[in-house]
């Protein structure tokens, strides 16, 4: 019987986040950890978002789902302050422990966050979806904008792009968040790409709303104009069709009897590619070839003393040949003949004694493979 394991990705937002920041609001990251033995180990995390007190994460967190074991699972929030990837030195603004069976079998999993066991962040909560990874493909956008509203007092519009799924219950779930291009009507963002299951679920004719917003430092971002949309209608562009849509600012909309819109969106391209796996590679045939080279030059010290990477010790191993070992053994599966070619450089090799910078380790220079 195949193991009952699938790869999930989960969907984090949070709400009324203490506010740890003077002068300005939290700058949250979620990250994931998992029970191994006893010890927590980090599994993912987000990415950080600037002064925001209701975060709602982009980037999904990844896990692999085994039906048959209990899978503890903790998620703990932090504001950001620093650039090191080190929690220890950052605010922690609540966790919750759960298990990855709680989170998939509810369709919304909320939890107040805790500080430790018993004590509430304030009230802040931590809301959990989880959508098991199905489908490989990935969808490819180039979009750009033009005569957006101008929204900053001083200067036009900084905008970016928000992009969001409709889920089952009905409510708007974000999957992607663009750049933010300064003080530009006319915006080009990058080509980016959404995993297929991420952006609609596989399902070409699920709602998608797109909202452009103007960015502003403290967090309190200015909508533009948003439409509503679906991947089918979206793809239309590959057939050399032009798909535009009307930026549209609902408040605007109904106060002005002569409001237009707010903007134009256009889709410049649209793609659809699926995206291999390392396994797809490996059991398509793919062979893995793996050289060593090996460092010989006086900055490795004497290999008669042990501060040396190159120290002959009594036991004949030392820390290249672990670093060799530890690489090779696994990589040996993927190479059908196993010969590794080995070389060396930066060594005083006979007959003349002139430093070579490359040299086969065997000196044989027309066979320099190693078997095993």
């Amino acid at each position: 019987m195949a193991a009952c394991v699938t790869r999930v990705e989960l969907s984090v937002s949070c709400k009324s986040l203490l506010d740890k920041d003077l002068g300005s609001r939290s700058d949250p990251l979620c990250v994931l950890l998992q029970d191994v033995g006893g010890q927590w180990a980090e599994l993912d995390r987000t990415e950080r978002i600037k002064n925001c007190q209701d975060p709602e994460f982009c980037k999904k967190l990844v896990v692999d789902y085994h039906f048959e074991k209990v899978q503890k699972l903790k998620f703990g929030v932090y504001d950001i302050d620093n650039k090191s990837f080190d929690l220890n030195d950052d605010d922690y603004l609540g966790g919750v422990e759960c298990t990855l069976g709680q989170v998939v079998s509810s369709s919304i999993f909320t939890r107040p966050l805790e500080l430790k066991q018993g004590k509430p962040a304030g009230k802040g909560t931590i809301t959990i979806s989880a959508e098991e990874i199905k489908d490989t493909r990935v969808v490819y956008f180039e979009i750009e904008a033009r005569n957006l509203d101008k929204k900053d007092f001083l200067g036009k519009s900084d905008p970016f792009l928000e992009l969001y799924k409709q889920s089952d219950a009905g409510t708007w779930q974000l999957v992607y968040r663009s750049e933010v291009i300064k003080n530009n009507l006319n915006p080009c963002w990058k080509k980016f790409s959404v995993p297929l299951q991420t952006f609609c679920g596989g399902d070409f004719n699920k709602p998608i709303k797109v909202q452009c917003v103007d960015h502003d430092r403290d967090g309190s971002h200015d909508l533009i104009g948003a439409f509503e949309t679906n991947l089918a209608q979206l793809q239309k562009v590959d057939s050399g069709s032009l798909v535009e849509f009307e930026c549209i600012h609902p408040e605007k909309k109904q106060k002005k009897k002569s409001y237009k819109n707010s903007g134009i969106i256009r889709i410049k391209s649209c793609k659809i590619e699926t995206e291999y796996s390392f396994l797809d590679y490996v059991m398509g045939g793919c062979q893995i070839n793996f050289t060593v080279g090996v460092d010989f030059t006086g900055s490795n010290g004497d290999p008669r003393s042990p501060d040396s990477l190159h120290y002959i010790s009594p036991d004949g191993i030392n820390e290249y040949l672990t670093a060799i070992w530890s690489v090779g053994s696994v990589v040996q599966d993927y190479d059908t003949d196993k010969l590794f070619p080995a070389f060396g450089f930066g060594a005083q090799i006979p007959p003349s004694w002139q430093v070579s910078h490359e040299f086969a380790l065997n000196f044989n220079p027309s066979n320099p493979y190693c078997q095993g």
